[in-house]
């Protein structure tokens, strides 16, 4: 099987590339930055620096092909979709319009969408201890960000050229996926990385900040997790919208606590409430994915988080002896 993963030098899409070819399909990568700007060495067939904002780069990277990951995105973590809504609107649709009608005319057979748990309405995320979301829950629809809308509207494309087209589409709703050679600083990191960084910086007896005041929750989902149930996704018949992440809700002081007991050190924590930390609580409702893909996570937080924190540090130490 021949396989593109757009997105592929970013964090899941580096993964998932690896991983498809690991599973011997053959595999080309297209994304807008160098391979030296990927954190995790790319074992693929083919790699295509493209701007996929443009049609023509989507029409040459989508030819040949038989299965399309579109994961390809402008984004980041909290501090970054909170601040920029426009480019990230802009950018994102013209990528995923140009992909589907790519995928549509050189007649590619499945084409996979990672979509986000920042579609949910802002409604039902109002208390930590939050109702984990059901798939169906997605409308009435009231996204907290440009980029959750974005995202949504993306889905409704996707719906859209399956009934007009017949496209085969499988899409994602990711909750929150974390590991190591991810992005971990300079803005657009996500929680498990940031606090992860912010731990290994500071020397023992310090102190790091949080956003908020902690008791804001999440569930985070491994990275090799998320490509099980991704190659899984793509093997099923299943057309609707699946929730991919964990059940198992913790607040981001819950989160600091393991990442500094894994690292060993004594450090304080203190709070900015200044900084915006995003909707009050979410949880990924799983029945619906067990049911149709019987598949669950597998890895738990202390040894996910140990291994990314491994990971972050060692690149923490190299910079800092540059």
């Amino acid at each position: 099987m021949k396989a593109l993963v757009t997105g592929g030098c970013g964090f899941i899409g580096s993964h998932l590339a690896n991983y498809l070819e690991e599973k011997g399909h053959r595999v080309k990568v297209a994304d807008i930055k160098t391979i030296s700007e990927c954190y995790l060495p790319l074992k693929v067939d083919k790699i295509i620096q493209a701007d996929l904002r443009k049609f023509n780069a989507c029409d040459y990277a989508t030819r040949d092909v038989d299965w399309v990951f579109n994961l390809s995105a402008n984004m980041g973590g909290i501090g970054f979709i909170t601040k920029v809504g426009a480019e990230v609107m802009h950018d994102n649709a013209l990528i995923n319009v140009n992909m589907m009608e790519a995928c549509r005319q050189n007649g590619v057979k499945r084409i996979f969408f990672s979509s986000s748990a920042c579609i949910y309405p802002a409604y039902r995320q109002t208390t930590p201890e939050v109702e984990p979301l059901k798939e169906e829950y997605a409308v009435p629809a009231q996204p907290d960000s440009f980029y959750g809308w974005e995202k949504l509207f993306t889905e409704q494309l996707m719906k859209a050229y399956s009934r007009d087209y017949g496209v085969d589409i499988r899409v994602a709703r990711f909750h929150n996926i974390y590991g190591h050679h991810g992005t971990y600083k300079g803005g657009r990191e996500k929680a498990p990385a940031s606090l992860c960084r912010k731990v290994a910086e500071v020397t023992d007896g310090g102190a790091i900040t949080i956003w908020g005041d902690g008791k804001q929750t999440r569930s985070f989902l491994y990275i090799d997790d998320s490509l099980d149930a991704i190659y899984k996704l793509m093997q099923s018949d299943c057309t609707e919208p699946l929730n991919i992440g964990s059940d198992e809700l913790i607040s981001i002081d819950e989160l600091a606590d393991l990442i500094i007991k894994i690292s060993g050190k004594k450090i304080k924590k203190q709070y900015d409430l200044a900084k915006p930390q995003g909707v009050r609580g979410r949880n990924a409702d799983l029945n619906l994915i067990k049911s149709v893909l019987n598949w669950e996570p597998k890895t738990t937080y202390r040894e996910g988080l140990t291994k990314t924190y491994k990971w972050i540090a060692e690149m923490v130490r190299e910079g800092q002896e540059k």
